[in-house]
């Protein structure tokens, strides 16, 4: 029983990012046909990429009721970036209703939000402790932000069960990969460098090129965080985003993905119209800038990603008089290749198994 576990059989639904965003999960869950016991007629089973918490008004309710679905045998998942950070205490932006060390930079943004107590926090933990990395079976693969062959191979060495003290491990061996080479003293007097901190948007940090190579490193030393966070490179310039000033920018890794099986993804923001993404934070390059928001990806068109931003909702309800519609939860429908979203509307996605560039 390793960290990358089968994809049951027949009809699916894979639903992206959730972001603690309780009742778009209730209304897309109806939508598609569920009932409250996660029973579909036609004998559908829901799969979620992870990300279910964070930034949204409810991440315990939507913990809660996909472990209660998967427990039941009506659903499967995996784990997202976000729950990795649960697994390993990395209190980061929007988990203030998890980590009393956020929660009050958190209010400005995402206030107000449940926060379970002790005893939920660590039942949380618990159940997310016996999440694999990714699903597979022979026509689909599912992860949250990457499907490479060779961190593939390494959490399919790594027990069930297991996941965040083997992230744990690689996070140390990173660490120490790092001082050993006398790259982490060159990060530190780059910081020493710059009092200002790198949390304040206003005030653009020179680039710091040992702490942009740590970044890369560590990111790619551990292959459970490429697998759920990304591919990452050294950058070009500085940028804002999640609240912090970055170095390291993600890569499309999918223009090299030369596998016949189709891959779902979430974790990259993907949206339906244009928007300002600095709005919500996010100052990354964006990798869907010149992608259809229907269409399949990559190199041969068989990846997709399924996360359509619902995690900036939280800007909509600071901001009343913002047109809806920009932040969305959406479902793929597997093999219909159906997406349908939280209002209730249907698409059809476009170009699958077509080349980069096709018609």
């Amino acid at each position: 029983m390793s960290l990358v576990q089968p994809l049951p059989p027949g009809p699916l639904d894979i639903v992206g990012d959730i972001h603690g965003e309780y009742a778009a999960l209730q209304d897309l869950l109806r939508h598609l046909g569920y009932d409250a016991q996660g029973t579909h007629p036609q004998g559908r089973t829901l799969v979620f990429v992870g990300d279910f918490c964070d930034r949204g008004p409810d991440s315990p309710a939507v913990l809660a009721l996909a472990q209660r679905l998967v427990e039941a045998g009506r659903a499967v998942a995996v784990l997202g970036n976000h729950e990795m950070n649960l697994l390993n205490s990395d209190a980061k932006d929007g988990s203030g209703w998890f980590f009393d060390e956020r929660h009050e930079r958190d209010q400005a943004d995402y206030a107000p939000f449940a926060r379970p107590d002790a005893a939920a926090r660590q039942a949380i933990v618990q159940w997310l402790s016996g999440l694999p990395i990714a699903l597979e079976r022979d026509d689909l693969r599912v992860v949250h932000a990457v499907w490479l062959d060779a961190p593939i191979a390494a959490a399919r060495q790594v027990p069930l069960g297991d996941a965040g003290q083997a992230y744990t491990r690689w996070e140390r061996a990173a660490l120490e990969h790092g001082q050993s080479t006398g790259l982490a003293e060159r990060v530190a007097a780059e910081l020493r460098a710059c009092p200002q901190g790198l949390e304040d948007v206003s005030r653009r940090p020179p680039f710091l090129h040992a702490y942009a190579e740590n970044e890369a490193n560590k990111q790619m030393f551990n292959p459970l965080k490429v697998l759920t966070s990304g591919v990452e490179r050294k950058a070009g310039a500085p940028f804002f985003t999640s609240n912090k000033w970055r170095f390291a920018e993600r890569v499309a890794w999918w223009d090299d993905y030369d596998d016949t099986q189709a891959v779902v993804i979430g974790h990259y923001w993907r949206r339906m119209r244009p928007i300002d993404r600095r709005e919500v934070g996010k100052g990354d390059a964006d990798l869907f800038s010149a992608i259809d928001p229907l269409r399949w990806h990559g190199r041969h068109g068989n990846v997709f990603c399924v996360d359509y931003s619902v995690g900036g909702r939280w800007r909509e309800r600071r901001d009343p008089a913002r047109p809806p519609g920009d932040f969305r939860l959406a479902a793929l429908r597997w093999p219909e290749r159906m997406l349908h979203f939280d209002d209730g509307s249907v698409q059809r996605t476009e170009g699958f198994g077509l080349p980069r560039g096709g018609a």
